[in-house]
C-alpha cells in the first residue's frame, strides 16, 4: 500500500511538472540545438546557413586566412575580444566585491529593524531598465556631465575627463549595474556570521587584518563565490553597457556575436561564438558548485 501512495506521489509530481518541462524544452534546449546545428554548418554568401556539414566557423573563431597567398594565422582581433571580456568581467567582479562587501557588512550590522530599509535601497536599481540605468551613467560620465562639471567647479581638473568610449566607462557601468548581484549574496552570508567569533578573535589578540583574513572571509566564503558567479556570468555576456559605454570600439562577447548575427552575416561564426561562451559560464558554475560542495563538506 505505502509504495502505491509513492508511486502516486511520484506520478502526480511529474504531471504537475510537466508544463513547466515543456517549456523548458522547447523555450530553451529547442533554440540551444539549434545554434548547436549552426555552428556546424557552412555560411550562406549573403546570410543564414547552408546545410553542408563544416568546421570553418570553427576554424574562424581563433585563426583567419589571407585572401591573397591563404596563409593562416591567428584571428588577432578575435583574441583581443576575448581577453578584453574574461578581463573586464574579472574586474569587475572584484571591483563589486570591494565595494559591495562594506555595503553588506554594514547592512549586516544594522539593527534588525532597520535592515529591510536597506535591502529595499539596494534592489530600488532592478526596478529601472538596464537601458535606463546606462544612460543615467553615460550622463554622470560624459565629457559634459556631472562628473567632469563638479570636478572642474571645485578646481581639480582644469579640463574634463575623457572617459566615454573607453574600457574605464565600460567597466564602470558593469560595476554599478551589477554591484546589488554582489552585495545581497554576502549580506545574506554575513548574516549568518557568529559575530562571538569575531569577538573571541579580539580577545586572542588578534588584529582586524587577521580577524578578517582567518575568522570573517573563510566562514562568508560560500557568499562570495555565489556573488562572484552572478556578477561574473552576467558580466561576460553583456551587450547593452558595452555597446553604449563603449561606443562600439571596445567590443565584448555579447557584442561581437550580436555582430556576426547582424552586419557580419556568419551566422555559423555567431553560433561558435555563442557556444563557447556557454562553455566559459559552465566552466565558471563548475567551479562554484566545487567550492560549494568543499564548503559543505568541511562543514
Amino acid at each position: 500500500m505505502s509504495m502505491d501512495m509513492d508511486r502516486k506521489r511520484a506520478r502526480d509530481g511529474w504531471l504537475l511538472s510537466a508544463p513547466a518541462l515543456v517549456l523548458l524544452i522547447l523555450a530553451a534546449s529547442g533554440p540551444l540545438l539549434i545554434v548547436v546545428i549552426y555552428a556546424f554548418l557552412t555560411p550562406g554568401e549573403y546570410s543564414g546557413i547552408v546545410w553542408d556539414f563544416s568546421l570553418k566557423a570553427w576554424f574562424q573563431v581563433l585563426f583567419e586566412r589571407d585572401i591573397f597567398d591563404q596563409t593562416v594565422s591567428f584571428a588577432d582581433a578575435h583574441l583581443t575580444i576575448f581577453w578584453r571580456s574574461v578581463r573586464l568581467s574579472l574586474v569587475t567582479t572584484l571591483l563589486t566585491f570591494v565595494f559591495g562587501f562594506p555595503t553588506a557588512w554594514f547592512i549586516a550590522t544594522r539593527p534588525p529593524n532597520q535592515r529591510a530599509m536597506w535591502l529595499f535601497l539596494i534592489t530600488i536599481p532592478f526596478w529601472t531598465n538596464l537601458l535606463i540605468r546606462t544612460f543615467a551613467i553615460m550622463e554622470v560620465i560624459r565629457l559634459d556631465g556631472i562628473l567632469n562639471n563638479a570636478l572642474m567647479g571645485i578646481g581639480l581638473l582644469s579640463e574634463p575627463l575623457r572617459i566615454m568610449y573607453t574600457d574605464t566607462a565600460v567597466l564602470i557601468g558593469m560595476t554599478y549595474v551589477y554591484l546589488p548581484l554582489m552585495v545581497l549574496p554576502l549580506f545574506a552570508a554575513i548574516d549568518r556570521l557568529d559575530f562571538r567569533l569575531v569577538e573571541a578573535g579580539y580577545d586572542l589578540y588578534a588584529t582586524r587584518w587577521q580577524v578578517l583574513r582567518r575568522i570573517i572571509l573563510p566562514i562568508i566564503k560560500p557568499g562570495i563565490i555565489a556573488g562572484s558567479i552572478l556578477v561574473f556570468v552576467p558580466s561576460l555576456g553583456a551587450y547593452v553597457t558595452p555597446r553604449l559605454l563603449g561606443g562600439g570600439k571596445k567590443m565584448m562577447i555579447g557584442n561581437f556575436i550580436e555582430l556576426q548575427f547582424g552586419a557580419g552575416r556568419n551566422w555559423p561564426l555567431g553560433s561558435a561564438l555563442s557556444l563557447i561562451l556557454l562553455l566559459i559560464v559552465g566552466i565558471a558554475l563548475i567551479f562554484y558548485v566545487r567550492a560549494s560542495t568543499r564548503s559543505d563538506a568541511n562543514g
